[in-house]
């Protein structure tokens, strides 16, 4: 059973920090260097009533109306469905999980729940009920207080106003915070959440007995306040090198001028940050793709080998998927969506609300397939791979053209958007674009792959430079 532990990097910016207004929340799904996702669309009302997971055994009945949603399942759902992220019907986004841990004291109070429910599931039972992020929040935690969890875990939820993020701090507990309209977040595989103002239900929400649990206990090290992340997390060497570089690294992207004192190993961190400047799709997809560039500690940069293996990067060759949710835009809503490492694949835009995806986004399997997207994106990256420096210049000029189309085409298909006058020619519409793009993206890798083929013929070892006279 692939666990998704030490996994993921996350990253939530509020509408007031973006340049257009929107709201986005985004996450890799870091497991396996060679595991496939593939693209399910759950139409209205096709959800059965019993849920039982095939990682916990965990039972469940489920309410008779689910909106309709789209999710990035695992390519077998041998150990559960994993779906990681999706936008409903009713405009809610949800991306679950970002790994994280939680320290012996609080776990000896309250233990993780073999029988619980963990990320393999929490999609499935929480995106296709609720109708806004606070529901969602809502009843995450809510299931999480009456039947556990097996893993500490993150959890982002947006929809058209506000974002949040959930966390998990044991069996039982959790708390949520509203991400502040200006500010954005940026997580890696450590709990988060800082101050919790328990009298502020604008920004926060939590399970109702957590202040006792911890006072009971006496699990909070400080005489004043609740820092959730301080009574609930860790704070070893392992966070150190792991998770707080990530973290750091966001930071020095988009707050240059608030983070110049900040170390990549520091444990204190803010949660919540402005940006020096307002943030793009792209930026967000930038981060998620990144992996230290402009630094020593860049896998393929130009540092010693100590530098470069120091911390673990954002965009890794275990990466299945990485996708950003865009809410609160002035057309649909996007599921962005990037197979493999989102370093070596491209964000393809994804209309909120379709009803299909081309045929290769339905597949992934192992052994690869040639006509699965996850592996027509995969196999464009370990061509690079073969030959970075020489062939990556390939890629980012495919990366290139295919950035601007999107940008061009969303802006497009926004303004014909207005003239529709009914719900299923928008529908229509929307779902003609979104597969129109996927599948010029996959073409363009395609042809990407073809022509460093061709170029690898010349880097066989068993060349040999022939005398021009003979």
């Amino acid at each position: 059973m692939i666990k998704k532990l030490s996994a993921c990097t996350s990253i939530l910016i509020g509408k007031k920090a973006t340049i257009d207004g929107t709201i986005i929340i985004g996450r890799n799904e870091d497991a396996k260097a060679a595991w496939p996702k593939r693209v399910e669309i759950h139409p209205r009302d096709s959800m059965e009533r019993l849920f039982i997971s095939k990682e916990t055994k965990l039972t469940l009945q489920l309410p008779a109306h689910s909106a309709q949603y789209m999710a990035t399942p695992e390519w077998t759902d041998k150990d559960g469905l994993f779906e990681e992220d999706g936008i409903n019907e009713y405009d809610v986004a949800m991306s679950a999980t970002e790994s994280a841990y939680t320290n012996e004291l609080v776990l000896g109070y309250d233990p993780l729940v073999e029988n619980g429910l963990n990320e393999e599931a929490m999609i499935t039972v929480v995106l296709p009920y609720v109708k806004t992020a606070r529901e969602g929040v809502a009843r995450l935690g809510q299931l999480i207080a009456e039947h556990g969890t097996g893993e500490t875990n993150g959890v982002l939820f947006a929809d058209n106003d506000e974002a949040w993020y959930f966390e998990t701090g044991c069996g039982h507990y959790w708390v949520a915070q509203r991400i502040p309209d200006d500010a954005y977040a940026v997580v890696g595989n450590q709990l988060a959440i800082q101050e919790v103002d328990f009298n502020d239900p604008d920004n926060f929400m939590f399970h109702p007995g957590i202040q006792a649990f911890v006072s009971e206990h006496h699990l909070n090290p400080h005489e004043e306040g609740f820092n959730f992340r301080e009574i609930f997390g860790t704070h070893d060497r392992a966070d150190a090198i792991y998770s707080t570089p990530r973290v750091w690294y966001g930071h020095q992207l988009f707050s240059k001028s608030k983070a110049q004192a900040e170390q990549p190993e520091d444990q204190d961190l803010p949660f919540l940050m402005q940006p020096d400047r307002k943030l793009s799709i792209l930026d967000a997809q930038r981060y998620l793709a990144s992996h230290y560039q402009g630094t020593p500690f860049d896998p393929v940069g130009r540092g010693s080998q100590e530098e470069k293996h120091r911390y673990r990067p954002i965009s890794l060759a275990k990466t299945q998927e990485s996708h950003l949710l865009q809410m609160n835009r002035g057309g649909a809503n996007i599921h962005w969506l990037a197979l493999g490492v989102a370093a070596q694949s491209v964000y393809v835009p994804f209309f909120a609300g379709i009803d299909d995806v081309p045929s290769p986004y339905k597949r992934g399997k192992l052994p690869a397939q040639r006509n699965s997207a996850y592996w027509i994106y995969k196999e464009a990256g370990v061509l690079v791979d073969s030959h970075y420096h020489d062939f990556l210049p390939d890629l980012q000029a495919v990366q290139k053209e295919l950035n601007v189309n999107a940008v061009k085409m969303v802006a497009q298909t926004d303004a014909h958007l207005k003239e529709l006058k009914t719900a299923t020619e928008r529908a229509n519409y929307l779902t003609r674009q979104s597969i129109n793009f996927a599948t010029d993206a996959l073409n363009a890798y395609r042809d990407l792959s073809l022509s460093l083929l061709t170029k690898m013929t010349d880097y066989s070892p068993l060349n040999f430079k022939t005398d021009e006279n003979l």
